[in-house]
């Protein structure tokens, strides 16, 4: 669904769209799940299973992921070419 060019996601595609633009965002920063997950203080399964939508992040560790990539926060939530 389409609402102000705004495409309307499911629940479940708004986790994958998440999940794709963090790992996006990680590989052109160079980090490896492993390095993030260092800097931001949580471990590689959960990045790894955040970047394919098996689980959620928390405010918290979302904020500090943001500021370790240096991305705004609502670029994880737009689709990026």
């Amino acid at each position: 669904m389409v609402h102000n060019n705004i495409v309307m996601l499911n629940y479940e595609a708004k986790k994958k769209l998440f999940g794709y633009n963090l790992a996006m965002y990680r590989d052109l920063k160079g980090y490896s799940q492993e390095k993030l997950a260092e800097i931001v203080e949580c471990s590689r399964d959960h990045i790894a299973k955040v970047e394919t939508a098996k689980r959620n992040m928390s405010i918290d560790l979302f904020l500090k992921v943001s500021s370790a990539l240096n991305v705004p926060e609502y670029k994880f939530f737009i689709f990026n070419n």
